[in-house]
């Protein structure tokens, strides 16, 4: 599903204008959509506060409150600012309710079952101060539901970040496309249950808006499905690839066969484990499908890729920090292999990010990073990626940086590619925040790349498998729980989107 940045939603709303569709019935279709959602959520005869902006977010709750109060339910509407001050549709909207308008002044809001948000939308541009604070601030206090419009007020729909202080919701109702600050942290927590409407804007007018800027997808099927690895009747294990995982010393090895499981478990034909030799013993105790080979130093790695099957290469998980790390990372990129990094691959360029990408260039590797925030901090340091609070233009900075598809880890993952292209995943659970969990999303991702999928493609199914795997657990998970939730999640997977 594609999102909408701010700037892509008022592009929409101005061509569907251009195309001849009039701003107010945009915004009599906006108010009957949050009126609808407001219906399902009121008891019969139940009452409302309706908070009303000074632009065209209040125009919206203008709408609203009078198709409420023409459907029996008891509606008090309350204005931030002056009716006169009203322009445009919103002030035709307010022409039309006939009821009384209450001011914002700083007085305890209406008891009421339902308190609708329509003072700030998704355009809010700077932090919330005075009466508009004091207001927001009285509605968290009430503890009473909240359905906000567009976006909760207080939230910056491009970015997620909360504009000094802002709504809590129990669901929030937009209109033609989502927007990041719907999805992104901690925005997502604030919007509660997202709801869609479409207000009549057409099919050219949103080719308009997805015309801004380069494509910005919430991650899911529909993006990746046409390029994951399906069997036929000549599959066999040598046509599904090989990923070879790179492993540290004895007494650190679990999070290599974390990874190494992840891989095998989401299709890999074929997985080993490049281990030094004083830990063979360790590993060897614990697996049985996925194979061992002997690799202490570059050098080793550089014989074992003399072995063209082996397509993918995953670095980082437990492997140590360092030179000798940087150096197994040289010998992987000049490869020209599909490349993995994680973790300790990670932290060993610290500060060298152009470092990392030279040597990606070198090969032309086709590589994916994965960082959580931490990693990420350490990583780009000093560059164009490190500031700022939009994650996703962070995350793309980070892939045009290095060359490389980047998975930003974290509660609201983001996923670039070097050419801008990015996903926001929400599709997860808070219980994937466990030890291990990276390592099993790098082998999920390595797996993919094993089969053929291209990077950006392979990072975003797995992320999303491995949100899907987090959310069929739930309590109690570890990361030894999620390759194994893997056949269940791929089948149910097959039989949907991949049919």
């Amino acid at each position: 599903m594609r999102l909408l940045t701010v700037a892509a939603m008022r592009r929409v709303d101005a061509a569907a204008i251009d195309g001849g569709v009039p701003g107010l019935r945009l915004m009599e279709a906006a108010g009957a959509a949050v009126a609808a959602r407001a219906r399902a959520r009121l008891p019969a005869g139940g009452k409302t506060v309706v908070l009303c902006g000074p632009g065209n977010n209040g125009g919206d709750g203008f709408v609203a409150a009078r198709l409420l109060a023409e459907a029996g339910y008891g509606v008090d509407l309350v204005l931030l600012g002056e009716r006169a001050a009203l322009k445009g549709d919103a002030a035709l909207a307010a022409e039309a309710w006939t009821g009384p308008v209450r001011q914002a002044d700083g007085n305890p809001l209406p008891s009421c079952d339902l308190v609708i948000d329509a003072l700030f939308g998704a355009g809010l541009s700077r932090d919330l101060d005075g009466a508009a604070r004091a207001l927001v601030e009285a509605v968290n206090a009430a503890g009473v539901p909240v359905l906000a419009v567009d976006v909760p007020s207080g939230i910056d729909g491009d970015t997620g970040a909360v504009r000094g202080v802002a709504i809590r919701a129990v669901e929030t109702v937009t209109f033609v496309a989502f927007k990041p600050g719907h999805l992104l942290q901690p925005g997502r927590s604030l919007c509660g249950q997202l709801s869609l409407a479409d207000i009549g804007t057409g099919p050219e007018a949103l080719a308009a808006g997805l015309a801004v800027g380069p494509p910005l997808h919430r991650n899911g099927p529909d993006l990746w499905a046409g390029a994951f690895p399906r069997l036929s009747g000549l599959s066999h294990k040598y046509t599904r690839g090989h990923a070879l995982v790179l492993s540290g010393p004895a007494t650190k090895t679990g999070a290599a066969r974390l990874a190494a499981r992840g891989a095998l478990r989401v299709g890999a034909g074929l997985v080993t484990v490049a281990s030094p030799p004083a830990a063979l013993a360790e590993h060897a105790a614990h697996l049985t499908a996925i194979m061992l080979r002997p690799c202490e130093s570059a050098d080793d790695l550089d014989d074992l890729l003399t072995d063209e099957r082996l397509n993918v290469v995953l670095a980082g998980p437990g492997l140590g920090t360092g030179e000798p790390t940087r150096e197994r990372v040289a010998v992987a990129a000049a490869a020209g292999r599909g490349l993995v990094l994680d973790a300790d691959a990670l932290t060993s360029f610290a500060g060298q990010a152009r470092l990392l990408a030279a040597h990606l260039a070198d090969g032309d590797a086709r590589a994916v990073l994965t960082p959580h925030a931490g990693e990420f901090a350490r990583l780009f340091d000093g560059t164009a990626a490190a500031g700022g609070a939009d994650k996703v233009e962070r995350t793309r900075a980070a892939a045009e940086l290095t060359g490389a598809v980047v998975v930003l880890k974290g509660a609201d993952t983001v996923v670039a590619a070097p050419d801008g292209r990015a996903a926001i995943n929400d599709h997860g659970s808070p219980y994937l925040g466990t030890a291990g969990s990276g390592d099993v999303l790098g082998g999920l991702i390595a797996g993919l790349m094993a089969q053929g999928m291209d990077p950006f493609e392979a990072a975003a199914a797995g992320v999303w498998l491995h949100g899907d795997a987090g959310l069929r657990h739930g309590p109690g998970l570890i990361a030894e729980d999620i390759p194994e939730l893997m056949p269940a999640v791929l089948r149910d997977l097959v039989e949907s989107a991949l049919r």
